[in-house]
């Protein structure tokens, strides 16, 4: 049963109906990183991977954790990261928003901005949604340095089919 961030459940269309319904297809599949480098990583990612089955869709595949060092910026804090395949009725925009909501609800407290990256309890990012782009300000997808990232490509690797 899926429900929004206010317990309601939602409808295949993702609008809560009031009457109880459950989404009936998830016909997207999606695949999110996720990279921790502060608190308890592991129970981070392991709360949102939660968050994102009860929030977003079906956590089909998940790849395994690898640690790996900050990209980006100078930290002592290394990073966990991993990988999770989804399939989900919500649009890319949805998507976007609802992300952005569990990371808040992990104790994120900014996104990075113009590449300058810090550390973060949870980042969680949208690699692919289907094999649609999306080409906006603050949604591309794919996402455009996943290929660079080996803490990205890795854990996408195990599990994409």
């Amino acid at each position: 049963m899926d429900k929004n961030i206010n317990g309601n459940i939602l409808t295949s269309n993702g609008i809560n109906s009031g009457e109880g319904k459950e989404r009936e297809q998830r016909p997207h599949t999606v695949y999110l990183s996720l990279g921790s480098n502060l608190g308890d990583r592991q129970g981070t990612i392991s709360a949102a991977i939660k968050k994102i089955n009860e929030l977003i869709g079906d956590v089909v595949r998940q790849s395994t954790l690898i640690e790996t060092e900050p990209w980006g910026f100078d930290s002592e804090n290394k990073f966990l990261n991993g990988c999770v395949c989804v399939e989900t009725d919500l649009s890319p925009r949805e998507l976007l928003e609802m992300t952005q909501i569990i990371e808040q609800e992990l104790g994120r407290k900014e996104k990075s901005h113009d590449e300058q990256y810090h550390d973060r309890p949870i980042d969680i990012d949208i690699l692919l949604y289907d094999d649609i782009t999306v080409d906006e300000p603050d949604l591309r997808i794919p996402h455009p340095h996943m290929h660079e990232r080996d803490f990205v490509m890795r854990p996408l690797k195990e599990i994409k089919q």
